[in-house]
């Protein structure tokens, strides 16, 4: 097995690895402090697209994790960057909130509903059934689809939510049409936000707390992969996955010496 090389950079998903409902992984803020004393570059990831970066630097930071806005990469950027490259100044109808809008807003997209280039399907709490058939009705006209990211579920205090992946099927069941997706699993959300830092896959570590995403999408970005058990996976189920990450460790705490 070819020796890989010293792990210059980090990706870390935050939901399971930096925090668990809404409460920080005893680690994570000396995780977080030895990244920024060292200057590697480092970016924390989610696939939710509700959120601007500068509403999750504050959310993180009530909680202890002093994580700069530039730093903050999610579905929602990592999406706007991916149309800016395939149809630079397009127009998009849009469903999802403030963290996608904003994200196509600043990558020079028009939200329209009438004969956009893209209906782009993001995370919300409040799906229109209006707002999901007038998508319908667009992608039959010839839009073509996009969907921050494929989680079928999203947490809340009462329970699993539906998210994008699970409002994305009901649109391909009415339409006959997939969508394309940006977010992880997809290595395109991580070269892409490789590209922010300047990194290199060779040089880049990922760490996550779930088997189909995290490490899958870090695996695919040729990245080495930590999975955490501090999130939605336990040991018993990595047997479940053909592929394995390179490491698994209990927390966050257990990585603050390779940084």
């Amino acid at each position: 097995m070819t020796e890989r090389k010293p792990i210059e950079s980090w990706l870390t998903d935050m939901d399971g690895v930096l925090m668990h409902e809404g409460v920080p992984v005893p680690g994570a803020d000396a995780f977080i402090k030895k990244l920024r004393e060292s200057g590697r570059p480092f970016l924390v990831l989610t696939n939710n697209s509700i959120y601007t970066a500068r509403d999750l630097h504050a959310r993180l930071n009530r909680i202890g994790l002093e994580v700069p806005v530039e730093n903050i990469w999610t579905s929602a950027l990592a999406t706007a960057k991916f149309l800016d490259t395939q149809a630079p100044g397009g127009t998009a109808y849009v469903i999802g909130e403030a963290g996608l809008t904003t994200a196509l807003h600043e990558a020079g997209y028009v939200m329209t509903d009438t004969d956009p280039d893209f209906v782009v399907l993001g995370e919300t709490r409040t799906y229109s059934f209006e707002a999901l058939t007038k998508a319908i009705r667009l992608i039959n006209d010839g839009a073509r689809f996009i969907a921050t990211n494929p989680d079928n579920t999203g947490p809340s205090p009462e329970g699993a939510l539906p998210a994008t992946g699970s409002v994305a099927a009901l649109i391909t069941k009415a339409t006959g049409k997939d969508p394309y997706f940006v977010g992880k699993p997809n290595p395109l959300m991580m070269r892409t936000g490789l590209n922010v830092i300047g990194a290199h896959s060779e040089t880049s570590a990922m760490i996550g707390d779930r088997m189909d995403t995290d490490v899958l999408a870090g695996l695919e970005a040729g990245m080495e992969t930590f999975l955490v058990l501090t999130g939605l996976t336990t040991k018993d189920d990595i047997r479940r996955y053909p592929f394995r990450p390179t490491q698994v460790v209990n927390s966050i705490a257990d990585l603050v010496d390779l940084v």
